[in-house]
């Protein structure tokens, strides 16, 4: 499928690596807002044009398939234009700054008959199953609690601390941990708590989030954007604990008995670098005639924005243009 790579930052020359490795994706065009930076691009990963304006890229009639990488500030914009030039969109996470800005996003994708989903790669990875095959099995018996947490040393960077581009933990990092939690525990959550510490320039600079679940389990979650975390998911249980390495891109479980003896070590399968999995469920739903991805359908992203809405608005965090 003829992919073009909307944006030329660092996430999207991890893709474009994925991308080359991949039998199903011909590497079409990248575009930058300066042709030169698109041109480097293309050049150093393979792509047969580049482009120095998004809307130039997007008149090409031979683009099928748009991967927006470009910060979350702008995803809206860059996802409606995309949708406005027939192309179907694979669009980074956090997918737009508001629930109200997916929604529309979703209407227009409807309208113009073409497949728009988020690209939170967790979600479409062979370790989800696992991790839920596990719990499902009982091996640390009867689970209440889990933990998670993911923090970077990103304090430095300019799309993490400034407002105007949608910085902060919460859409960077946090979402990585409420997505985690909303895989292993679902969605029945009947109440939350949560506490924050702003940056000077008035975005989250740290969070902590406490999930209350219906049947009584409860999900700690913790991101960051001033340390090195260890990047775990726990799961507490009555017989045991399991304690996922890198929630991020889960590399292996290990699985611990009452006696705190380490008892089961599982492996995650080999792969490319991780981000295969929702390019080829992407391109696979499209050739078969589908407009959202089962692993992370439209509800599931539009239940993450609604939870970020609610928590920005506690804790007074607000974007200059998150509004349509």
């Amino acid at each position: 499928m003829k992919t073009a790579i909307l944006g030329a930052g660092n996430i999207a020359g991890i893709l474009a690596v994925t991308m080359q490795a991949l039998p199903e994706v011909e590497c079409y065009a990248a575009a930058s807002r300066s042709l030169r930076k698109a041109q480097e691009f293309a050049k150093e990963h393979g792509f047969q044009k580049a482009y120095g304006s998004y809307e130039e890229m997007l008149a090409d009639e031979a683009v099928e398939l748009v991967y927006v990488a470009t910060p979350h500030s702008h995803h809206y914009e860059h996802m409606k234009m995309c949708i406005e030039a027939g192309k179907h969109v694979l669009c980074e996470k956090a997918f737009t700054m508001t629930k109200e800005q997916a929604e529309e996003i979703f209407r227009l994708a409807k309208e113009r008959d073409v497949l728009v989903t988020e690209a939170i790669w967790t979600r479409y990875m062979p370790s989800r199953k696992i991790i839920n095959d596990l719990l499902a099995e009982g091996v640390i018996g009867d689970v209440k609690t889990l933990t998670a947490n993911l923090s970077y040393a990103v304090s430095g960077k300019e799309r993490i601390i400034r407002p105007e581009l949608a910085g902060g933990a919460l859409l960077d990092v946090g979402v990585y941990t409420l997505n985690f939690a909303l895989m292993h525990f679902g969605n029945r959550i009947a109440r939350r708590q949560s506490a924050v510490q702003l940056t000077e320039t008035g975005v989250d600079g740290q969070n902590v989030i406490t999930l209350f679940y219906e049947d009584g389990r409860f999900a700690v979650l913790n991101s960051g954007i001033y340390g090195m975390s260890d990047r775990q998911g726990i799961f507490y249980g009555s017989k045991g604990w399991m304690v996922v390495d890198n929630i991020n891109n889960p590399l292996e479980v290990k699985i611990y008995n009452e006696k705190r003896e380490l008892c089961r070590t599982v492996s995650m399968p080999e792969q490319i670098n991780g981000y295969e999995y929702e390019i080829l469920e992407t391109i696979d739903c499209i050739r078969n005639g589908k407009r959202e991805c089962p692993s992370m359908g439209h509800a599931d992203t539009l239940e993450v924005m609604e939870l970020m809405d609610a928590l920005r608005q506690e804790w007074g965090v607000h974007y200059p243009s998150e509004g349509l």
